[in-house]
């Protein structure tokens, strides 16, 4: 079965990727993976010690939004199979290992970075660079 990769966070762009990925999957009779990559911050707190829950809050939150993901993909196109993964790490190597065995992968032109005037956002790029699969970036 052909499967389609998508990349998502809580960006517009990554809710039109998804919506793309999600309409790809409908016309291509694909199994849809919906990935969202999470990273301990570089900063937990002052004293360098996290609070009592703060990775399972962390994880929990993560969880959240690819429920939430999966949830809107369901509703756009409701034939279509899909899953939620929600894996801790840097975000375009989590997305490069989930595309290694994807027929494509859908990311938006920018996330959640600090440069919201560059083209494309850094994991888009890398993504770009690196996927061994066709990849589209949905603006």
């Amino acid at each position: 079965m052909t499967v389609i990769v998508v990349g998502v966070d809580r960006s517009e762009h990554a809710d039109r990727a998804l919506a793309f990925a999600a309409e790809e999957a409908a016309l291509r009779g694909a199994r849809l993976v919906i990935v969202y990559a999470w990273e301990l911050p570089t900063l937990i707190s002052p004293s360098g010690v996290p609070a009592p829950g703060y990775f399972e809050d962390l994880r929990d939150d993560a969880e959240s939004i690819v429920q939430a993901a999966v949830a809107r993909a369901a509703a756009l196109q409701p034939g279509v199979a899909g899953e939620g993964k929600a894996i801790g790490g840097q975000p375009a190597a989590v997305l490069l290992r989930e595309a290694e065995h994807a027929d494509m992968i859908v990311v938006g032109s920018r996330g959640h970075g600090g440069f919201s005037s560059l083209l494309l956002g850094s994991v888009s790029q890398q993504v770009v660079h690196y996927v061994p699969c066709p990849v589209v970036i949905v603006r």
